[in-house]
């Protein structure tokens, strides 16, 4: 997940985690967290509700380390957990008021921000937050959290195919949010010449 998790070493440290080694089990918790909560941040747009979902992700880590069977790598358990854990919360959040810090409206701003990267963050983390769940999860474990197309279906839980389908369509309809369509040449034709 970061540049220093290593599979072996995680594989190492889950053993040494399910023996009840809390200092493993501490290892690899602070090794995952960042990675965790920035898929939870990017699937639900805001800190307040990513922060929940990371918390919930990182208890339920704890509760079921023992239950790790190593068919994937440890990251990408981590990352079904997390990803499950914000789609939890973007149900939640829909039976309760939206908190008020989500995405600011830059319109309203007299003037732009300063820094364009951070402009263009918020950009699309507002236009993020108007995909479906769904699509938002896949677009953001391909293109944030960089897992390839057979480690979204794992944590998905659904065919390559369809990940496939998911990640077309998000980031489609994201150029389309962001004001970026595609260019004339890669649009589809309508069997005009």
């Amino acid at each position: 997940m970061g540049a220093d998790a290593d599979p072996q070493s995680d594989h190492l440290l889950v053993a040494a985690a399910a023996r009840g080694e809390t200092g493993a089990l501490d290892t690899l918790l602070a090794r995952h967290v960042d990675r965790i909560h920035a898929v939870c941040r990017r699937i639900l747009g805001n800190d307040h509700d990513a922060a929940d979902a990371t918390q919930d992700a990182l208890l339920a880590i704890v509760k079921s380390i023992r239950t790790f069977d190593g068919r994937a790598q440890f990251s990408t358990w981590c990352y079904r957990i997390a990803t499950n854990a914000a789609l939890d919360e973007t149900r939640r959040r829909g039976r309760r008021p939206a908190p008020n810090d989500d995405v600011p409206d830059r319109a309203s701003d007299a003037e732009p921000p300063t820094d364009e990267r951070v402009a263009a963050a918020l950009d699309v983390d507002a236009a993020l937050a108007r995909l479906t769940p769904e699509f938002r999860a896949a677009v953001v474990l391909r293109d944030i959290a960089g897992l390839d197309y057979s480690e979204i279906a794992t944590v998905l839980d659904i065919p390559a195919g369809t990940v496939r389908s998911r990640i077309a369509r998000g980031r489609a309809a994201l150029a389309d949010l962001l004001g970026n369509p595609a260019p004339a040449a890669e649009r589809p034709t309508t069997g005009r010449p």
